[in-house]
């Protein structure tokens, strides 16, 4: 292992390198294509960035590296694992709810040396000019089973048409592809496949409950107050289910938060937050969340509907059990229906609900809401120290905090949240006066 992968090790706290990840870093070393196939929460990120970091130089002008993420929450997970190295090479990261003009700025006063975006923004740079396409060598296609699935094609053949100067591809995904397409180019790859059996994990124990009726509703209740304050993702297959679904949950009392892909983004980039920070146990989502974004703290994966098929039961249930930690996922079964003919029953438990489960608490933790963000060139080492020093709040009372284009989100705990906001109300952070509440 190079002394720059190790020192970047060391930054970000990691002591050892999982087998996928150290098999990147292997293949990496030779000069051929590579398809790395591994389930969601295996650690892909690393396996991608850390080999792209060793084969980048410093005495390049010009962007050498590009990823192409299907989804805006995805390339700005990538972009902060690549920053959190604390390395010398700039990165941007250029995708819809940014704009345009200010990531053009950015390109052309100081190009990055690894770039990553979506799809759509990334081809709109391209033929604006806001990209030279020939310095870049190595290219990435994150989640590239997500991007076929969700039409980008077009998008990524006429990127890829463009990279006349690439030395290496790699693709990653999470399901096998019986053909990758030809606009991709790929050249008699190296293939790493750590896919199990079915796509099932040994550490994710499944359990099936059964419904007494057909509307789930309250079945569903019971077992998230039975499971209790655990992180927790159900899944519905539609978007007005979520809400039916969220709306039946917090009037019996849960805190619980909404995902799907008709919210408005910064609603989306809000209840990510709320659930990532710990803010509330429960998530209630499309498929959407099924893939894509960061949950390495997800204990619990409930399919309040039966997954459309194996692939989408694969990766809802890939968002627990990450990293090779255990989880758990349940199935809730009415009368009428039984499970999927890809599931066997032998591979699930019954599990049985009370008929009088314990309440759900509120989490020890709560959301505060700050006014202004990156524009203002807001860090949270900022908002860490305003919070401590204007707030006076200790380090153990201040947890996640998250720094948007417009706005931030901090986790406090709850029983300070009343003190501190009286505290702060008329402060400014950086000199900046700005409205501070609690995000609901």
């Amino acid at each position: 292992m190079t002394e720059i992968i190790e020192k970047t090790l060391q930054t970000i706290g990691i002591q050892e390198l999982n087998e996928m990840q150290v098999a990147s870093l292997k293949a990496n070393e030779s000069g051929r294509d590579i398809l790395l196939l591994s389930p969601t929460g295996s650690g892909k990120t690393l396996a991608f960035l850390l080999p792209l970091l060793r084969q980048m130089k410093q005495d390049v002008v010009g962007i050498q590296a590009l990823v192409i993420a299907p989804s805006r929450e995805l390339a700005l997970q990538i972009e902060e694992v690549f920053k959190s190295f604390k390395s010398d090479f700039k990165v941007l990261c250029c995708c819809g709810g940014h704009s345009s003009e200010q990531e053009k700025k950015s390109l052309s006063e100081n190009s990055p040396a690894l770039l990553i975006g979506t799809p759509g923004r990334l081809l709109d740079h391209i033929q604006q000019g806001s990209i030279d396409p020939a310095t870049i060598r190595y290219l990435v296609l994150d989640e590239f089973d997500k991007a076929l699935e969700l039409g980008f094609q077009d998008d990524m053949s006429d990127i890829i048409s463009h990279l006349s100067g690439l030395k290496k591809r790699m693709l990653l995904s999470a399901t096998r592809s019986e053909e990758i397409p030809s606009f991709v180019k790929i050249h008699n790859p190296m293939v790493l496949e750590f896919l199990g059996e079915n796509g099932q994990k040994i550490n994710l124990t499944r359990y099936i409950v059964h419904s007494p009726v057909k509307d789930k509703l309250e079945t569903l209740m019971k077992l998230v107050c039975q499971i209790g304050n655990e992180p927790t993702l159900i899944f519905v297959n539609y978007r007005e289910s979520v809400e039916r679904v969220a709306n039946y949950l917090r009037k019996k009392g849960a805190d619980c938060k909404m995902f799907h892909g008709g919210m408005e983004q910064d609603d989306r980039e809000k209840a990510l937050f709320q659930f990532k920070s710990g803010t509330s146990y429960l998530l209630v989502s499309t498929d959407l969340a099924a893939r894509g974004l960061d949950m390495l703290e997800v204990k619990h994966v409930i399919h309040y509907h039966l997954p459309v098929n194996q692939e989408a039961y694969t990766h809802r249930n890939g968002r627990t059990a990450r990293m090779f930690a255990e989880g758990s996922a349940y199935i809730i079964l009415h009368g009428e229906e039984s499970l999927p003919d890809y599931l066997s029953e032998s591979d699930f438990t019954d599990y049985p609900l009370s008929d009088n489960p314990p309440a759900l608490k509120p989490s020890a933790w709560a959301s505060l809401y700050i006014g202004k963000g990156k524009k203002e060139k807001i860090s949270k080492g900022d908002i860490a120290g305003f919070l401590m020093k204007k707030g006076l709040l200790d380090k153990t009372q201040v947890g996640p905090i998250e720094v948007h284009d417009k706005c931030s989100y901090v986790s406090v705990k709850r029983e300070e949240m009343a003190a501190l906001l009286k505290r702060i109300r008329n402060e400014k952070i950086k000199g900046i006066k700005t409205i501070f509440e609690e995000s609901k």
